[in-house]
């Protein structure tokens, strides 16, 4: 079983920035494609961003792209997801996810997540 945890959430105003990391348990995580998904209140979870194992591709949800960054450090077993020019439509709960298989947009296709991390954007 991985374990996944994730940090660097908090507060911050419209336009400004925040590093979300995510720590995976385990010898393989290096084998892992990784995902950020985020969820606000009465909405459905929403695919973010996405890495496959070696790092050599990845994916974002258009809203994102040009603003958040995602890359990983295998070495330290941590993925993470730079956001920069961050709005108040940002704000949700921040999830990491391990797929043994895919880089993928689709949260089935992931098999363990963290227990996410609170990102709110104030206007």
């Amino acid at each position: 079983q991985v374990q996944l945890v994730e940090s660097g959430g908090g507060l911050v105003q419209a336009g400004g920035s925040l590093r979300l990391s995510c720590a995976g348990s385990g010898r393989t995580f290096s084998g892992y494609s990784m995902g950020w998904f985020r969820q606000a209140p009465g909405k459905e979870r929403e695919f973010v961003a996405t890495i496959t194992s070696g790092g050599d591709y990845t994916n974002y949800v258009d809203s994102v792209k040009g603003r958040f960054t995602i890359s990983r450090d295998n070495a330290k077993d941590t993925v993470y997801l730079q956001m920069n020019s961050l709005k108040p439509e940002d704000t949700a709960t921040y999830y990491c996810a391990a797929s043994q298989r895919f880089a993928s947009h689709l949260p089935y296709h992931y098999n363990y997540w963290g227990q996410g991390t609170q990102v709110t954007v104030s206007s």
